[in-house]
C-alpha cells in the first residue's frame, strides 16, 4: 500500500505537469478552435531558455528556480510571434490547413534546435533541494509538492481570471460565438493573441518543473508531453479549464500504475488506449459540452 500511494503522488507529478500544458492547448482551441501542436515544442524552447539562463541566475546569487522568468518570457515571445507569423493569416481557411500549418511549426522548432543547439540533450542542473519530504509516513522529493502546489494555485487563478476579469469574459464569449464577439466590439485578434500568451506562460513554467523531475533537456522533450497534454485536454473535454487540469491528473496516474504495475514500455500505449476509448464512449470527454454545429 505504501508503494501505491508513492506511486500515485509521482503520478500526480507528471500529471500536473501534463495539466499545465494541457490547460495552453484547451484555451487556443476553445477561442480560435486551432489545435497547435506546436505548443508541446514551446517547452523544449522554454527548457532551453531556463538551461542558458543558469549562468546569469548564478551571478545574480537567486535560486536556479528564477530561471522561469525567463523561461515564461521568451515562451510568451515564441507563442505571440507564431499566432501571429503562421495562424493569424489563416484565420478564415479550413481547419486543416491550420492542422497542416501546425505540424509545420512544431516540425522548424524542433529542427532549428536541432541545427543552432545540437541533437544531443543536455544535462539541466538541479533547481529543488534534494533532501527528501516526509509527509504522512511517506518520503518523496519536495519537487513533486511544489509542482502540484504550483499547478493547483496556476488553475485557481486562471479560472478566476477567466470568470472574473474583463479579458477572461472576452475569452469565454469568443470560444463560445466568434462571429457574434465581433459584433459587439470584442476585439477577437487581440483575445486570441492574448490566450496564446497565457498558454505560453504555463508551458514556460511547465517545462521548468518538467526539467526538475527529469534534468535533461533536448530537441525532442516536448514532443511526447505535448501530445500526451492534448490526450489529456481530449479526456477532460477540450475547452474546459478543469477539464483539462483534471485530464492531466487522471493520465500521469494511469502512466504512473502502468509503469510501476504492468510494464513501462507499455505506458504509453494504455495513453493513447485512453485517447481511444474517450473518443468511442465521451467523444465531448469528462467536462466538455456538447456543442452542435450548424453544417
Amino acid at each position: 500500500m505504501r508503494e501505491f500511494f508513492l506511486q500515485i503522488i509521482n503520478g500526480l507529478q507528471i500529471g500536473s505537469i501534463y495539466a499545465l500544458i494541457s490547460l495552453g492547448y484547451t484555451m487556443v482551441y476553445g477561442t480560435a478552435k486551432l489545435i497547435n501542436f506546436a505548443h508541446g515544442d514551446i517547452i523544449m524552447v522554454g527548457a532551453y531558455t531556463a538551461l542558458y539562463s543558469i549562468p546569469i541566475v548564478t551571478a545574480l546569487g537567486v535560486p536556479l528556480w528564477m530561471s522561469v522568468i525567463a523561461a515564461v518570457l521568451i515562451c510568451i515571445i515564441f507563442g505571440v510571434t507564431i499566432e501571429k507569423l503562421a495562424y493569424a493569416p489563416l484565420r478564415n481557411s479550413p481547419r486543416i490547413s491550420n492542422l497542416i500549418t501546425a505540424i509545420g511549426v512544431s516540425l522548424f522548432l524542433q529542427n532549428s534546435a536541432m541545427k543552432f543547439i545540437g541533437a544531443s540533450s543536455l544535462p539541466f542542473p538541479r533547481i529543488f533541494s534534494s533532501q527528501p519530504v516526509s509527509l504522512l509516513g511517506l518520503n518523496f522529493n519536495i519537487s513533486i509538492l511544489i509542482t502540484i502546489f504550483v499547478t493547483l494555485i496556476l488553475t485557481i487563478v486562471l479560472q478566476l481570471f477567466i470568470t472574473k476579469s474583463k479579458f477572461g469574459k472576452a475569452i469565454t464569449a469568443t470560444s463560445e460565438d466568434y462571429v457574434a464577439s465581433k459584433l459587439v466590439g470584442i476585439n477577437v485578434d487581440t483575445v486570441i493573441t492574448l490566450t496564446f500568451a497565457i498558454g505560453s506562460a504555463l508551458a514556460g513554467i511547465g517545462s521548468v518543473l518538467y526539467v526538475g523531475a527529469y534534468p535533461q533537456v533536448g530537441p525532442l522533450m516536448g514532443a511526447m508531453p505535448g501530445i500526451k497534454a492534448f490526450i489529456a485536454a481530449v479526456l477532460g473535454g477540450i475547452g474546459s479549464i478543469p477539464g483539462a487540469v483534471l485530464g492531466g491528473l487522471i493520465l500521469g496516474i494511469v502512466e504512473a500504475l502502468t509503469k510501476a504495475y504492468i510494464s513501462s514500455q507499455l505506458a504509453d500505449a494504455f495513453v493513447f488506449l485512453i485517447l481511444i476509448l474517450v473518443l468511442l464512449v465521451m467523444p465531448n470527454g469528462l467536462l466538455g459540452k456538447d456543442i452542435k454545429e450548424k453544417v
